[in-house]
């Protein structure tokens, strides 16, 4: 992450100055995936935790049960900013297209 705050993708998350809400306990969880619903750095967020093993709270919209099976299922994976940020721009390509 750069020192510059426009490169602080943290700055414009949804959640700014919320994170208790995103560490919950069982139902609570539903909640905090709310607000990573439509949050504009949820690609940056979710690399963050997957890239560095954060174990606890919810990350990019996924549980911590949900990273660890992630995890699990793609061992290749060394860079998930890499993957998720490719991803991000096909389907922004792909939704210019179909407009």
């Amino acid at each position: 992450m750069g020192s510059n705050e426009a490169d602080d993708w943290t700055l414009q998350a949804n959640c700014r100055g919320m994170a208790d809400a995103l560490f919950p306990d069982g139902k609570e969880q539903r909640r905090a995936r709310r607000i990573c619903a439509d949050c504009r750095v949820r690609p940056e967020c979710l690399a963050e935790a997957l890239d560095n093993r954060l174990e606890w709270g919810v990350w990019g919209g996924m549980t911590e049960r949900e990273r660890r099976r992630l995890l699990r299922e793609r061992p290749d994976v060394t860079s998930w900013r890499d993957v998720l940020l490719a991803d991000q721009r096909t389907m922004s390509k792909t939704a210019r297209v179909k407009s």
